[in-house]
């Protein structure tokens, strides 16, 4: 056999063992979702009517839990300024329950749930398909905070439902729920520069000059979770001057759909 034959021979085997890693490791996530969620909590409130259940959102911040400052938990760190702004910012519990940190308040008629997994991002949808049983939450109420490589620093935007878009804890949402129509707020955190990995990059830390654009971003993106939250017809920038298009309740597994949405701080 040729020296190329080899070589094409063995570059086919490498690829064929590198695929098959990649969906084992899909697994073995998918079989710990199973595991931790094989017990969820009763509900909290029985006999609700459909109306009653419309009037109940819930917030989820996705990150790690103890890695507050890292860019993979940006989520959380927005999530903790809208507790802020709503008055609440020792409220919260922890809930077994629900593997994750809790703070249930009240925003006009809505009451609103607000959740910071306790479980690592690859698992942050047990937490948040534990909560949602148990609060009587339905996903398309259900909205995910977290960072986005695909946006610059000093950029976010809405993205009403579809794919996980390679990001591991929305995947696991995806998993959990079984659905993908839950809206997110995706914070641009951008991706690194030179040949720094992907998950080095996301477990580090924000510089301090990134920081003072990131604080930004959390004051501005909460104004946008209030408006959307409260609102059928969530408005867009200030600058653009006009409402995003009122998106019809996404069905199962549906095509993304990512608005305009979208801001950026100068």
């Amino acid at each position: 056999m040729s020296n190329t034959k080899v070589r094409v021979t063995w570059a086919a085997v490498t690829q064929a063992f590198k695929l098959p890693m990649a969906l084992i490791r899909r697994m073995i996530t998918k079989l710990i979702n199973r595991v931790l969620m094989s017990t969820l909590p009763s509900p909290r409130i029985a006999g609700q009517t459909i109306a009653d259940c419309n009037k109940r959102k819930m917030v989820v911040g996705l990150g790690n839990p103890g890695m507050n400052g890292s860019r993979h938990s940006v989520g959380m760190a927005v999530l903790t300024t809208l507790a802020e702004r709503l008055g609440a910012p020792d409220s919260w519990r922890s809930d077994r329950q629900v593997s994750g940190e809790v703070l249930v308040t009240q925003l006009e008629d809505i009451k609103l749930v607000l959740l910071r997994p306790k479980l690592f991002m690859n698992v942050n949808g047990v937490s948040v398909a534990k909560a949602a049983s148990k609060y009587l939450i339905s996903p398309e109420h259900i909205l995910l905070i977290h960072d986005e490589l695909d946006k610059p620093l000093g950029k976010f935007g809405i993205k009403h439902g579809g794919s996980a878009r390679g990001h591991n804890g929305v995947r696991s949402c995806v998993d959990c729920l079984q659905t993908d129509v839950m809206p997110r707020l995706r914070i641009g955190i951008g991706r690194p520069s030179g040949k720094t990995p992907v998950d080095r990059y996301v477990l580090g830390r924000f510089s301090q000059e990134e920081q003072k654009v990131v604080d930004s971003v959390m004051k501005q993106s909460v104004d946008v979770l209030l408006t959307y939250i409260t609102d059928l017809q969530p408005q867009t920038s200030p600058a653009e001057g006009r409402r995003a298009p009122h998106k019809n309740k996404a069905s199962t597994l549906s095509p993304p759909q990512d608005t305009t949405e979208e801001q950026k701080q100068s």
